[in-house]
């Protein structure tokens, strides 16, 4: 049950990065030098900590050309994100839109992208296409309400 734990502090990091980027992006006035202090961040986060981590476990070899391939790939639509992010502040959005958008819909980007990679064995229950217009009632439901 570890993995809850970190989980939920994927929730907590990523629910405050959105307000934490627009105040950045603003205080910076210029969108671009707040991608490359997000840029820096994941540099220092995203390399030296596993490079730090596999060294000191002897284990900085063994790569192969398809998981390297795919990686990078994962963490290019990770970093591709995070461009659309600023570039939605940039042209008007806030976090208090922007960010129920890209969580309400990103799960559901996610199961569909999921099924289609790793197919069930099984067809899926007819309430996860419930689930899929809830979320995105709900989602709705926070922009239309989100406070002023």
């Amino acid at each position: 049950m570890l993995w809850v734990a970190f989980a939920l502090g994927a929730a907590l990091a990523w629910g405050m990065y959105g307000p934490s980027l627009h105040k950045g992006q603003v205080a910076l006035g210029n969108p671009m030098r707040a991608l490359l202090c997000v840029g820096v961040a994941y540099f220092l986060v995203g390399v030296l900590v596993p490079v730090a981590t596999l060294a000191s476990q002897g284990q900085l070899n063994g790569f192969t050309a398809s998981g390297t391939t795919t990686a990078t790939f994962a963490g290019a639509l990770g970093a591709l994100g995070a461009v659309f992010i600023i570039f939605a502040f940039r042209n008007g959005g806030t976090p208090a839109y922007v960010m129920p958008l890209v969580f309400g819909l990103a799960p559901l980007v996610n199961v569909l992208v999921s099924m289609i990679t790793h197919p069930p064995k099984e067809s899926p229950n007819p309430l996860l296409w419930v689930g899929y217009v809830l979320a995105s009632v709900g989602a709705g439901l926070v922009l239309f309400f989100k406070p002023a």
